[in-house]
């Protein structure tokens, strides 16, 4: 069970990076975009279209780093107070709505990237295709799927529970 818990780590620290790639690429084309206009009079073409298709992509993606890691604002008022056994049973509930939900979002979210590339869907400026970006977001759905039914399983094995708190593991390089 260690060795899932290392790669499930390493998975989660891959689609972290994905998501932070995707982030900084987001930046990068918004000041491009800003300079272009307000220096130049001449914005980059389609920045906004793909500056918004790249940040869903870096939620999604974020979503998915969510999924397995827990570290997202929550509200235990009741959980905090109990036991373990019950708030096992609390956190596997809530988990299994989350996964639920993952799994309807990520179908419905297919149907949506098959209805863009079918009509030919394209940006505004340049007539780039959507769907392949559309297809990133809908990626980065897919992917928190596992990562939330690894956490859950993990939950129910009683190797991983929704934490009041945030842990902060610090390595020392010395």
């Amino acid at each position: 069970m260690k060795n899932l818990e290392k790669s499930l780590a390493r998975m989660s620290h891959g689609i972290e990076v994905v998501a932070g790639l995707i982030m900084g690429l987001v930046t990068l084309l918004v000041v491009a975009s800003a300079v272009g206009r307000y220096l130049f009079a001449y914005p980059l073409p389609d920045a906004f279209d793909m500056s918004r298709l790249l940040l869903g992509a870096a939620i999604m993606w974020g979503f998915a780093s969510v999924g397995y890691r827990g570290s997202h604002i929550k509200v235990d008022i009741l959980a905090e107070r109990l036991p373990p056994g019950p708030r096992r049973w609390i956190d596997t509930f809530a988990w299994t709505v989350l996964l639920i939900f993952a799994v309807l979002l990520a179908w419905k979210l297919f149907g949506r990237v098959s209805s863009a590339a079918a009509s030919n869907e394209s940006t505004m400026d340049l007539r780039l295709p959507a769907w392949p970006m559309m297809g990133l977001i809908w990626l980065g759905v897919l992917v928190s799927v596992p990562a939330i039914l690894a956490r859950l399983i993990l939950i129910v094995t009683g190797r991983g529970t929704l934490d009041p708190y945030e842990s902060i593991d610090v390595k020392d390089e010395a």
